[in-house]
């Protein structure tokens, strides 16, 4: 079988420096590695022209903005047997590959497989540790947790973005989805795609052995990391609601649209989980809620349209 790594990128020279030296540390080489890139981007592109020198590079450009633009401008380049997908920010761990190809061979029945990012930031890596990973409750929490699973491998029902890994047979005439919203990240993109592929009855794995390191990187659109910015909220509610009202059955869309409603998360509050936070002293609860029931009823008014 023979193996893919695609890579978006985008103004992270330095971090797609790493990634691609540990690519090359691989105990099982990629066959191609393709990287995508905005044709300004000039730093990118000096570190492709000197890495195409070593290792099999098939360099795509993408002219449009978004993540979500670039996964799919990458696919179309992609004919190996598993695609492997990270992050320019990330660096996967020798055995990456290997143990990606080995749950592929092992079970025909498996669409996907992915595996734990180990979160390098703040001068320290997250070392907690999560039992539940990468699950959709019947009501419709997103339960993620990839940066923290513990255990062995198992069926999960969403993989993360930053590794990733698919069959190119599971996804025949999938695409990342570009209806979602967002000038970069397009928060959710991940969950959209996973649940597709569960849509069409494969199997997903995460195996916290199959590891990356993950060093996040800055964001050069309105979803800043560790910020509250309200259009960056109203984008990731309006993404993870079309992605779940995509993927549940009638009865289960309306309880999840609901649960959304009248309870949600701390992080995408609806009623319930607004007045905790108010409780609380976050100031920021009124103004989360309205963003985030914004992005929801235009997910709505989108998915009704389809």
């Amino acid at each position: 079988m023979k193996i893919s790594v695609l890579i978006p990128t985008y103004q992270r020279p330095q971090d797609l420096e790493r990634c691609l030296e540990a690519l090359s540390r691989q105990t099982l080489a990629a066959d191609t590695i393709i990287v995508v890139a905005r044709a300004s981007d000039t730093a990118t592109w000096s570190v492709l022209d000197n890495w195409q020198k070593k290792m099999p590079i098939n360099p795509v450009i993408v002219d449009e903005p978004g993540q979500v633009k670039a996964l799919n401008a990458g696919l179309k380049h992609a004919n190996s047997d598993i695609i492997a997908i990270t992050d320019d920010d990330a660096a996967p761990r020798p055995e990456w590959l290997s143990r990606i190809k080995k749950h592929f061979m092992e079970n025909p029945k498996v669409g996907g497989v992915g595996g734990r990012d180990w979160v390098h930031q703040y001068g320290r890596i997250e070392d907690d540790s999560r039992n539940i990973v990468g699950k959709v409750s019947w009501y419709g929490r997103v339960v993620g947790n990839h940066h923290l699973g513990v255990g062995e491998a198992r069926k999960v029902d969403i993989l993360k973005g930053a590794n990733m890994s698919y069959r190119r047979s599971a996804i025949e005439g999938i695409h990342f989805n570009e209806q979602l919203k967002g000038t970069g990240a397009q928060v959710h993109n991940d969950l959209c795609f996973s649940l597709e592929v569960r849509h069409k009855g494969w199997d997903l794995i995460y195996d916290p052995k199959v590891a990356i390191d993950h060093y996040p990187a800055e964001r050069f659109d309105e979803d800043k990391r560790d910020e509250l910015n309200i259009t960056a909220l109203t984008n990731a509610a309006h993404n993870e609601t079309l992605a779940l009202l995509r993927y549940y059955p009638p009865i289960q869309r309306s309880i999840y649209l609901l649960w959304a409603f009248t309870i949600g998360t701390r992080v995408t509050p609806g009623i319930l989980q607004a007045v905790r936070l108010s409780l609380q002293g976050g100031k920021n609860a009124k103004t989360m809620f309205k963003a985030v029931q914004n992005g929801r009823r235009s997910a709505r008014k989108r998915w009704r349209k389809k």
